[in-house]
């Protein structure tokens, strides 16, 4: 069925990342690059094997995007180029920068199964050419979790099971069987942009960015200029105010941990054949302008 809210097959991930993702990388935001990023990371459907035979199959990896030296200073770049770091994304075993290592993905030539492809692709926020980029991520699923506790004699999120999502209906409204229902989804992005708002009007921000995330969405302050070189104290102090002020469920370690992974903007995420995409107001139809060319044919 056109326009579908389903996984993406192994075959509709290929086509994705070979057909489509590579016309994206001129609208990536100017701090992804194939060396400012200090990490990407790539997360599989099913595990796949390493060189090492005595390692467990890895279902997620991450790649530094330089290597360095022991005084951690900068020595070789593992990506020269965009192009690069799309062909890692694209066939992850066979261009794993890793290789030579027994962390590295184990070649696909030499196993009886195919070639891992990409349920997801992050960068980490951590970046080596500017400040720790400071993100805010709201989760639809979170948003759901609240609505069936407000519900519940405990009142709390956290505790919310498929038993209590079920019973408040959260699992029969569409998308039937997910966490969360699409209203979740609007809301999250509501927030978002109510985010948005507040690093301008609050914190003066200058340079931010919605990104529709699949489920939800993150939230962008940019800024480089000293005044926004949050540290992560300073971070912790945001937490609280979206949290306990203005009463946004976001997710507080994202804020507050910079060795913490975000969805790589015009990524697929394959739970929801959605991609991944920054957008300009919470009206954003992303059952519609989010789908990938293989649910719209």
């Amino acid at each position: 069925m056109t326009g579908e809210w389903r996984k993406a097959t192994r075959e509709e991930l290929h086509t994705y990342y070979t057909e489509t993702f590579p016309d994206q990388l001129d609208a990536l935001p100017s701090f992804l690059t194939a060396s400012g990023p200090k990490q990407y990371a790539i997360a599989f459907g099913e595990a796949y094997p390493t060189r090492n035979q005595n390692a467990p199959d890895r279902s997620f990896i991450r790649r530094d995007t330089w290597q360095t030296s022991d005084s951690g200073e900068r020595s070789i770049q593992q990506f020269g180029s965009m192009e690069d770091l799309v062909e890692f994304i694209q066939y992850p075993a066979s261009y794993d920068p890793a290789q030579g290592s027994n962390y590295a993905l184990a070649d696909p030539d030499l196993l009886e199964r195919p070639e891992p492809r990409p349920d997801a692709v992050y960068y980490a926020l951590d970046h080596w050419e500017r400040p720790w980029v400071l993100a805010v991520d709201i989760d639809a699923k979170d948003i759901a979790a609240q609505r069936a506790s407000n519900e519940s004699t405990n009142g709390r999120a956290d505790d919310v099971g498929t038993e209590q999502l079920r019973a408040t209906g959260v699992l029969d409204s569409p998308p039937e069987g997910y966490p969360y229902a699409f209203e979740d989804i609007e809301q999250a992005l509501e927030y978002g942009f109510a985010v948005q708002d507040i690093f301008e009007d609050d914190f003066a921000a200058d340079e931010t960015m919605v990104v529709y995330s699949g489920q939800g969405c993150h939230v962008y302050l940019l800024d480089t200029d000293r005044e926004h070189c949050y540290d992560e104290q300073s971070r912790e102090v945001i937490n609280d105010l979206l949290l306990d002020e203005y009463g946004i469920p976001i997710d507080p370690v994202v804020t507050a941990d910079r060795r913490r992974v975000m969805r790589l903007p015009y990524s697929l995420h394959a739970d929801v054949s959605r991609v991944v995409q920054p957008i300009d107001d919470s009206g954003f139809d992303f059952r519609t302008e989010a789908m990938p060319d293989f649910l719209d044919s």
